[in-house]
């Protein structure tokens, strides 16, 4: 289980004295710099609305956060696993590297090992990772208006072509097809569970997806039809929204989300969308519950393919449903983040609990 963070202004007070009784156990994530700190880091101390707080190592590079280097986080983590340390690490001095497996053999790690070192830790290969990290600089790039050429020098790729086949392989159409702005805008969001793509227009989300999710490009070009093409790279109010509420969620903060969300699907597949609304955090439902809810009782393998399609993930909580014998099954994100979204979703159930009656 994730460790049970205490609240935000817990942490936060924390912080501000350097109390050395969470070091190891929490860190901060400062959103104006991009760095993660101990609680204990003589550094400057940002506002509460800057920190996000994380119980690992792990979250906080996932989240898209880079080491401080004046408390250095990374020290202890090397005594449990010095081979992930030092890539994680190299990574964050050398993020325009085109990693390979040679880099990771010259460094002197068995291949095989840092494979399943990096998949049992964070879901996620070493080189995934780092081309991930590239593909962002380069989403980054062109969303603020820069051209593709600029873009591909900043996410570290040797050729143009290289860098579109890497850009399509992940949103399924080439840079040029998204230029800045449009009816529908798409942008990258970090999260401790990793990186995703929102995509709304100027009153609602429509998409939210991990960015690994092999489904993607599909949703992708399904929304681009749908705008009858003018689906642009950038962000309006929804993202920013979304992406506040997404930090409240994982911090601990809170577990509601207020979005307003664009729902495309046909009729019963909304209707599914709404009954996996309604289960509160912390608790779960079988597909044969979702159909019995919805009036539809035999329908279990038609409510198995609507949340499937959910493309609006976390939100709309797809993860919050298990087989009939309770067991974890299928998740477009991953089941070992479908696992983590349990974990975290349990200090809710627990806090409301709590509530008198």
């Amino acid at each position: 289980m994730l460790f049970e963070l205490p609240d935000h202004n817990t942490l936060y007070e924390a912080l501000l004295k350097r109390d050395d009784r969470y070091d190891g156990q929490v860190f901060v994530c400062v959103a104006t710099t991009g760095i993660f700190c101990r609680l204990t880091c003589p550094a400057r101390k940002p506002k509460p609305e800057n920190c996000t707080f994380f119980s690992t190592i792990g979250e906080c590079i996932e989240a898209g956060y880079r080491a401080c280097k004046r408390c250095h986080p990374l020290q202890p983590a090397a005594q449990a696993d010095p081979a992930i340390s030092a890539l994680l690490n190299a990574l964050d001095k050398r993020p325009d590297i085109r990693w390979s497996e040679s880099h990771i053999t010259q460094m002197g790690f068995d291949l095989s090992t840092v494979r399943r070192s990096f998949k049992r830790q964070f879901g996620i290969t070493f080189l995934e990772m780092a081309r991930q990290r590239r593909l962002r600089e380069g989403f980054e790039t062109l969303a603020g208006g820069d051209s593709v050429i600029s873009a591909q020098h900043e996410a570290g790729f040797d050729s143009p072509q290289a860098f579109r086949t890497a850009f399509a392989k992940l949103l399924g159409c080439p840079p040029s097809s998204l230029p800045s702005g449009g009816f529908l805008r798409a942008d990258w969001i970090s999260t401790t569970l990793g990186d995703m793509i929102a995509v709304s227009s100027t009153s609602h989300l429509h998409l939210l997806e991990f960015t690994d999710r092999k489904a993607l490009p599909r949703e992708l070009s399904r929304l681009r039809a749908h705008a009858k093409g003018d689906l642009g790279l950038g962000r309006f109010g929804p993202t920013d929204q979304i992406e506040a509420e997404l930090s409240a969620f994982f911090s601990g903060r809170n577990d509601t989300f207020a979005t307003p969300l664009a729902l495309h699907g046909s009729a019963f597949t909304k209707e599914v969308w709404h009954a996996l609304l309604a289960i509160p955090a912390g608790h779960t439902r079988s597909y044969s519950q979702i159909a019995r809810e919805i009036g539809r009782p035999t329908a279990t393998r038609a409510v198995a393919r609507a949340n499937g399609a959910n493309q609006i993930a976390v939100v709309i909580p797809c993860h919050r449903v298990l087989g009939a014998d309770g067991a974890l099954t299928g998740y477009g994100g991953g089941l070992w983040r479908k696992q983590k979204l349990l974990e975290i979703e349990q200090q809710y159930r627990t806090s409301s609990e709590r509530l008198p009656a």
